[in-house]
């Protein structure tokens, strides 16, 4: 937990998140993700990378396409650049430390007009021990990019794979 003990400036939602031992503050941010009481904030990573994308026929249709969301690979650092993990398709975050997580997302609220949106995923049990183990709950906020790529999507090119870059910020919280 010593990556814990830093002061952590998150300019672009005008806060700051101290970490001194286990107490953290934790940001203003829309009610749909707020995690529910009875968690506490663990862990902050930076996830940077890339959102794939593929060309398919809307579900439900036969005539119209879309751009249909197919996974993630992104690196986790601390906010000082230090890699700490990874994140990859499931989806799952995985530390350097070998414990990793997968979930389900519960809830999202709008991002920037030009970013993914920001989320909430309830995780299943962890695999392992280390910084990873026993997160309940993760936030992803503070999005930039990652949305589906401008480019038509259509009969021409179904089955295309477009990847696109998005940065983020993730909270791990644990039961307390």
């Amino acid at each position: 937990m010593n990556h814990l003990k830093r002061l952590l400036a998150m300019t672009t939602t005008g806060f700051t998140l101290i970490a001194c031992g286990s107490t953290m503050t934790i940001p203003e941010m829309p009610v749909a993700v707020k995690v529910p009481a009875g968690h506490a904030l663990s862990m902050l990573a930076v996830g940077t990378g890339e959102l794939s994308y593929e060309c398919r026929v809307k579900a439900n249709t036969t005539v119209t396409y879309e751009w249909l969301f197919t996974g993630p690979k992104a690196v986790l650092t601390e906010r000082n650049g230090k890699v700490i993990g990874k994140y990859y398709g499931g989806p799952t975050w995985e530390s350097d430390d070998g414990s990793k997580v997968t979930g389900k997302q519960v809830a999202t609220a709008p991002g920037t007009a030009t970013a993914i949106p920001l989320q909430l995923v309830k995780t299943n049990p962890s695999i392992g021990q280390g910084s990873m183990a026993d997160i309940s709950y993760i936030q992803r906020l503070n999005t930039v990019g990652g949305l589906a790529p401008a480019e038509s999507c259509n009969a021409d090119n179904i089955g295309a794979v477009k990847t696109v870059k998005y940065q983020a910020d993730y909270l791990f919280y644990k039961a307390v």
